[in-house]
């Protein structure tokens, strides 16, 4: 169970929310995936994120200065929220992908890019 299409590669928003409502159904733990328990469980995960950045201070992109499994660890953690948040839009009947992009439009209206450049300087 890799979890990435046969065709490219690519892992889409629709394999990960097939794959954990499978997950959950296998396992008869749809029961126990109401909004609120996986927003919940969703938040433990972030905590555990946030663990492990907790006395690095500011770390630069890339995480140059990290060792390999800390690196691992971290994709783990990350991994869990997402899946808890691809199934959180699932169980509320959010359309993820859709509401993200709607989001970034809405973002673009509310922040123009006129509005965001440096006086005299060029935008990083």
């Amino acid at each position: 169970m890799t979890g990435i299409s046969e065709s490219d590669g690519t892992v889409t928003l629709d394999l990960l929310k097939n794959k954990m409502a499978d997950f959950a159904k296998e396992r008869d733990w749809d029961r126990f995936h109401s909004p609120r328990n996986l927003l919940l469980a969703m938040v433990g995960e972030v905590g555990e994120v946030s663990e492990i950045f907790q006395w690095k201070g500011e770390v630069p992109k890339g995480l140059p200065d990290w060792k390999e499994e800390e690196k691992v660890h971290l994709g783990e953690e990350l991994s869990d929220v997402l899946l808890y948040l691809v199934r959180l839009s699932d169980i509320c009947g959010i359309d993820l992908g859709q509401a993200a992009l709607r989001k970034i439009e809405l973002n673009a209206l509310k922040y123009p890019v006129s509005r965001s450049q440096l006086k005299g300087s060029e935008s990083v």
